[in-house]
Formats: structure tokens, C-alpha cells, sequence
């Protein structure tokens, strides 16, 4: 039997779940590795309530991802409508995915748990299983800090940063090596693609690796 071809993506948001949506349906053995640095919604209150990376991007990546029927992978992005609550706004996998990060220590693990839950028959990684601060300074000298405040602030930007000294999850590192194909994934230049390549090791991996590149490009440029 012919060895699967191995991928490798880079991303984060609703872009990168979206490819995996239909890319899952090939032959082919995905690695999904996914941006912690998301800031805003229901994922941000989480970072700030539990010190944790973010995960409603994992969420959704392992929604699509899963193979079990719509009805039940609809529950992982169902969202509490509870005014004046504090779970208000939450989606339940954000929860589901907090929990087990704070009961096993670790967003691999806890990833791996819930795919199993899932039967996500597909590896999916986290960048970093660190807290990671994504900013970017404008061409004016602005700072602006957080994922969510870099979007909605519309400037234009001449180089991004993490305020956090990132650490690649080492596993990333040994799918990147032995891939045939390396995908960065459409979705945000600024908060999907690029929080990847701010980390100069995991550059160099990338570009030492054999694999061939591909960047999906946006249907329709982000509004600025």
C-alpha cells in the first residue's frame, strides 16, 4: 500500500477550520497547527479569567475536523445565551477545552482527549502552550496590543511581535520535517498566518524543510 502523503497547515480562525472541512476528505495525513494568541470574544475572557493560550480557534478546527454527524459537533459551537451571566456568549467547546486544560496542565493533551471525543481522526497541534500576546506596531509608532484590538484598530502595520518569548510545541518541529506539503492556511495575514512566522525557529524548520509550500490566498482583502 502507497504511504499517505503527510500536510502540515499553518493558520487559525475560521479560514484554516474551513480548509480542513473539505481537506479532510483526502487521502492524504493532516497536522493542524493552530495560533494561542486569539484575544477577543468568548476566547479572550477565557485567557484573561484562566491565564490559559487561547482555544476557540483549536475549537473550531476540531469541529470541522470530526467525523461524527452535524448535530453533535453543532454542540461544541453552540454559544449560551444567558444575559447578565457570566457564561454568557461562551461556546460550549471553549468550555469543554478550558476544562480539560485546566485539569491535565497541558493544550496538547487536552487537544488530543477531545479528538478522541470528536473521533478526529487527524493530528491537530497548538503553536505554543504558552500565554502568547500578539502586537503589532503601526507605521506611525503605535503599539497595540492583542489580537482582537491589532483587527478591529484598522492601521496599517509595519512589523508584529509577541510580548511573550514563544515557545514552539517541540512535536511541530518533527511534522514539519517529515512533510511532504506545507500549507499556510487563508484567513488573517495579520492574526492567522503571520503569529506563525514570528517564531524564527519554527522559520528556519520551514525553510529547511523539503516539503513543498503553499499559501491559500483570501477570496477578499480584510478590511484596514
Amino acid at each position: 500500500m502507497m504511504e499517505r502523503k503527510k500536510i502540515v497547515i499553518f493558520g487559525g480562525g475560521t479560514g484554516t477550520s474551513y480548509v480542513l472541512k473539505g481537506l479532510k476528505y483526502f487521502p492524504v495525513d493532516i497536522t493542524a497547527v493552530i495560533t494561542v494568541s486569539d484575544s477577543g470574544s468568548s476566547t479572550g475572557r477565557l485567557r484573561k479569567e484562566f491565564s490559559t493560550p487561547a482555544v476557540g480557534d483549536i475549537r473550531k478546527v476540531l469541529s470541522n475536523l470530526s467525523t461524527l454527524p452535524d448535530e453533535i459537533r453543532d454542540v461544541m459551537e453552540y454559544r449560551l445565551s444567558i444575559p447578565g451571566n457570566d457564561l454568557d456568549g461562551h461556546a460550549m467547546g471553549n468550555l469543554v477545552l478550558t476544562s480539560l486544560l485546566k485539569e491535565t496542565g497541558s493544550l496538547k493533551t487536552s487537544i488530543e482527549y477531545l479528538s478522541k471525543l470528536l473521533d478526529v481522526k487527524h493530528k491537530v497541534l497548538p503553536l505554543s502552550e504558552d500565554y502568547l500576546t500578539l502586537m503589532g506596531e503601526t507605521i506611525d509608532g503605535e503599539i497595540i496590543e492583542g489580537e482582537d484590538t491589532i483587527t478591529k484598530a484598522r492601521k496599517k502595520y509595519k512589523r508584529f511581535f509577541y510580548k511573550e518569548n514563544p515557545h514552539v510545541v517541540p512535536e511541530v518541529f518533527d511534522k514539519v520535517k517529515d512533510a511532504d506539503l506545507i500549507i499556510l492556511s487563508m484567513g488573517s495575514l495579520y492574526t492567522s498566518v503571520l503569529p506563525h512566522l514570528l517564531c524564527k525557529d519554527l522559520v528556519e524548520a520551514i525553510r529547511k524543510s523539503k516539503a513543498k509550500k503553499m499559501y491559500i490566498c483570501n477570496a477578499m482583502t480584510q478590511p484596514r
